[in-house]
């Protein structure tokens, strides 16, 4: 009989340590399964508007052989649609040089697209197809958003069609050097797993809001990935269907970054340590008549500092153009201030 009760026991114990293995296992999957559906639906809201953007240039320029096809492609990558008459934003690194672009959606359906705009001083351009029934995706906003944050990407890496991966927002406000050597401001970095191919394609919150266009990654690292901010994609994209360009304005000079000597901050009770040297200034530029020249140093834009050739870029905005604005400078150890008037950067 007490052996009896002591197998009893022994059953009950193990039913109990089963029942809790249970719990735990259906309290894992529920979370799992959450979080599953939160990237499932945040994906099948944004896929339909998801496109593969292929790149085909014309080798007859190269080559006058009229016996063979003369259209190779010189690439692929992604990008999405963000009207419902067809405009769709991707990189400018992805269109740039095109002869002709076609555009493939996620049902097969296949698009001539033309170019409306690029911008490669923050690599995004405007494509545009022509078709009914298009699906949109819907535009976000970037300033709310915070690092740990759910994303989704979705995009073409190396063909593999409306490929999903997610991750998080590891930095916000990060800047990266565009391939014209202008600094892009407010990028956002993720681990969201990108390669050669997303380049164009959504970055997603969790609500199916687009917050970022995927643009680069860290050659041989892991989880460093970058997309531009949505509220700069809105602004440029706006300005290309608007003009077929970005209005930037410019005074004409090339320059270099510098360290000043402490002696000139004290003297002139500079709140920069550094500065902008003037190398060349261009015949009948802003700068030259402005009596800018070779050898100054610019520490100021109006009331703003100017430590070096990336504060004075972002100044030169259409804000500016063909309007007086103040340039502070240092010549020989002594400071100037001149009215230039920018014009517009062609």
């Amino acid at each position: 009989m007490e052996e009896y009760i002591r197998i009893l026991s022994n059953v009950e114990n193990l039913n109990n340590n089963s029942n809790k293995s249970n719990l735990n296992k259906e309290k894992n999957n529920k979370i799992l399964d959450e979080y599953s559906r939160v990237i499932i639906k945040a994906s099948q809201v944004v896929s339909p508007s998801v496109v593969r953007i292929e790149n085909i240039t014309n080798i007859s320029d190269y080559n006058h052989n009229s016996n063979q096809n003369n259209e190779i492609l010189m690439g692929s990558g992604s990008g999405f649609i963000f009207t419902p008459d067809g405009f769709i934003l991707t990189n400018s690194h992805v269109v740039n040089n095109a002869n002709k672009l076609k555009v493939k959606m996620q049902n097969g359906r296949i698009f001539d697209a033309y170019l409306i705009g690029d911008d490669p001083e923050t690599d995004i351009a405007v494509i545009r197809i022509n078709g009914p029934n298009l699906n949109t995706a819907q535009l976000g906003n970037s300033n709310n958003i915070f690092v740990g944050q759910l994303v989704v990407a979705i995009g073409n890496p190396y063909g593999f069609d409306y490929t999903v991966t997610a991750g998080v927002i590891s930095a916000l406000g990060r800047s990266l050097r565009s391939k014209t050597g202008r600094l892009i401001d407010n990028v956002i970095q993720t681990d969201a797993a990108l390669n050669p191919g997303n380049s164009g394609g959504p970055l997603i919150n969790s609500h199916g809001e687009v917050i970022g266009v995927n643009s680069a990654m860290i050659q041989n690292a892991q989880g460093i990935c970058f997309a531009i901010a949505i509220n700069t994609a809105k602004f440029i994209a706006m300005q290309l269907i608007q003009y077929g360009r970005v209005k930037r304005s410019f005074i004409g000079i090339a320059g270099q970054n510098i360290k000043l000597n402490r002696r000139s901050v004290y003297y002139h009770k500079l709140n920069t340590e550094t500065a902008l040297l003037v190398i060349t200034v261009e015949k009948n530029s802003p700068a030259q008549k402005a009596d800018i020249r070779s050898g100054d140093i610019i520490i100021g834009f109006n009331t703003e500092t100017i430590s070096g050739i990336d504060d004075l870029q972002k100044k030169l905005t259409d804000e500016f153009l063909n309007k007086e604005a103040t340039i502070t400078y240092l010549r020989n150890g002594r400071k100037y201030s001149v009215t230039v008037k920018p014009e517009e950067l062609k």
